[in-house]
């Protein structure tokens, strides 16, 4: 299994962990359990999406700024924008 393939199949992952997430929300909801839980699972689903995003981000811009882009941008800018992308995320 090459490294992209372990990579979107790590992705796909976190996709069905939120939509597990999702349904308990919704169970939730249709089942009248405390505001407090309810946000809780909504800070959860955040949280995933959140993460899932900065980790497809970071993958754009490695690869559409340093290893394959067309023109390139130096390693250590693409981190700063990396870890600047990922601050504004959490």
């Amino acid at each position: 299994m090459s490294h992209d393939e372990r990579e979107k199949l790590k992705q796909l992952q976190r996709v069905r962990k939120l939509r597990g997430q999702l349904d308990a929300i919704e169970r939730a909801i249709t089942g009248d359990k405390d505001c407090g839980d309810q946000l809780m699972l909504l800070a959860a689903v955040r949280g995933g999406v959140n993460s899932l995003m900065g980790e497809v981000l970071e993958t754009h811009i490695r690869f559409h700024l340093t290893d394959g882009a067309k023109e390139q941008v130096a390693p250590e800018l693409a981190e700063d924008l990396i870890d600047l992308v990922r601050s504004y995320l959490k």
